[in-house]
């Protein structure tokens, strides 16, 4: 299925997401909007309290996107069953936001890619070209392997740049997530990444890293606070206090 319907989030980083994009933090869309330094709001596509929270994957998050016409490149490039995005956005510019959010750190280590085998081979081929592209080191781990989860979201990242696409991967690392045990600063994030790209053979700094957005919103300031009705859809103005897979 390409459209899943999600609950009410009651933990961890499923709740946070869909709070911070249906209550429009400040905390989530100001550093984006920086980031990308010509935007003046963010019209988020998922996950919409209207639309069951839902997030999307294969074909139905490009139409979520606005770009369905690019569905036979996606089928020519991945198999069906491809990330499920934990949230979509579109700046007012047209940038596309890819996002992916965590709570803790063991969220970072996925398992491996759970394909067939006619599946798995079209995707490390597909992990292949985007680690030569990145420039990673030969002695890197299998990327369907380690840190798959990553490295197959930044292999979208580059097919959509390679078509043109002006999109950029969100990695939303909540803080202070107690229930969680999750990272309590921005510093413990980092060190995190900084192993999983060593992993992946790849530098800090590597051919893509100024189309990936780090962001670090504390949900300290949330907790015990709720919002009965949210915006449909949830459209950021820049405004503060406004609203296994393969």
């Amino acid at each position: 299925m390409s459209r899943v319907s999600q609950p009410s989030g009651e933990r961890g980083s499923l709740k946070w997401i869909q709070r911070a994009v249906n209550e429009a933090w400040p905390s989530l869309n100001e550093p984006i909007l920086k980031a990308v330094g010509k935007d003046q709001a963010i019209d988020w596509r998922s996950p919409l309290h209207s639309d069951d929270y839902a997030e999307y994957r294969d074909g139905a998050f490009l139409e979520r996107l606005g770009h369905g016409h690019l569905r036979p490149q996606l089928a020519a490039y991945w198999p069906t069953g491809g990330p499920q995005w934990d949230a979509l956005g579109v700046t007012s510019s047209g940038t596309v936001l890819l996002v992916e959010a965590k709570a803790h750190v063991a969220e970072m280590c996925s398992p491996g890619s759970g394909a067939s085998e006619a599946s798995l081979k079209l995707i490390k081929l597909r992990l292949h070209e985007t680690a030569e592209a990145l420039r990673a080191k030969r002695e890197r781990a299998d990327w369907h392997v380690v840190f798959y989860q990553l490295a197959n979201r930044l292999a979208h990242l580059h097919w959509f740049r390679d078509l043109g696409v002006d999109a950029r991967l969100v990695l939303v690392n909540f803080l202070n997530d107690k229930e969680m045990a999750g990272p309590t600063s921005a510093a413990e994030w980092m060190a995190a990444y900084h192993v999983a790209l060593h992993a992946l053979g790849l530098s800090p700094r590597h051919r893509l890293a100024h189309y990936v957005i780090e962001v670090f919103p504390d949900v300290s300031s949330h907790l015990g606070t709720s919002t009965s009705a949210l915006p449909d859809p949830a459209i950021y103005t820049g405004k503060p206090d406004d609203l296994i897979e393969k």
